[in-house]
């Protein structure tokens, strides 16, 4: 699937629906070192993992950001729908990443409920229902199919605004766009 990365290193690679927009804005800021101006309110809404692995060079009050496991956000749609409808968010930007800990989740399984009893002081019993119980929800097979899916189903519930599938990979932190066919 790395096929399907555009990099962006110049201007000129931003792809030519993106470049008057937010997302056009986030790609600049991360990738081109764009001097930041000022932003009264955030006209994007960023979604993008947990993972402590990544920064973002953005300005104050340029975009909302939401952090979750795998940048899953099949369970933050009010919050979604709140940075639309109160927050004025015209642009969501995707962002997975290489390296992603949700990607294989049933191969993490051992280490989850090991570090659950040892660390969060639960029984292994409590950790294993807990993994199970979750695990379908949170497993996002490759992390670049799982932008490009979550993308779509986003523009079906949000079809006034841009939704974009991004990746960030880990080795360069810059951010890729990912070719949709």
């Amino acid at each position: 699937m790395d096929d399907l990365l555009i990099p962006v290193l110049k201007e000129g690679d931003i792809l030519p629906g993106l470049r008057d927009t937010p997302v056009g804005d986030l790609l600049r800021y991360q990738n081109l070192g764009m001097p930041y101006r000022e932003h009264s309110s955030a006209d994007l809404l960023v979604g993008m993992c947990m993972d402590n692995r990544k920064k973002l060079h953005i300005p104050e009050n340029f975009a909302f950001i939401f952090r979750t496991a795998g940048a899953n956000l099949r369970r933050q749609e009010f919050n979604v729908s709140f940075a639309v409808a109160v927050g004025g968010v015209k642009a969501i930007a995707l962002i997975g990443h290489s390296d992603c800990g949700m990607v294989n989740l049933e191969s993490k399984r051992a280490k989850f409920i090991e570090g659950l009893t040892k660390n969060g002081g639960w029984n292994s019993e409590e950790a294993e229902t807990h993994f199970d119980r979750y695990i379908t929800d949170y497993e996002i097979g490759n992390a670049i199919g799982f932008v490009l899916i979550e993308a779509e189903r986003l523009r079906k519930r949000y079809p006034n605004i841009l939704i974009v599938p991004l990746y960030y990979t880990i080795n360069d932190g810059l951010i890729h766009q990912v070719r949709e066919e």
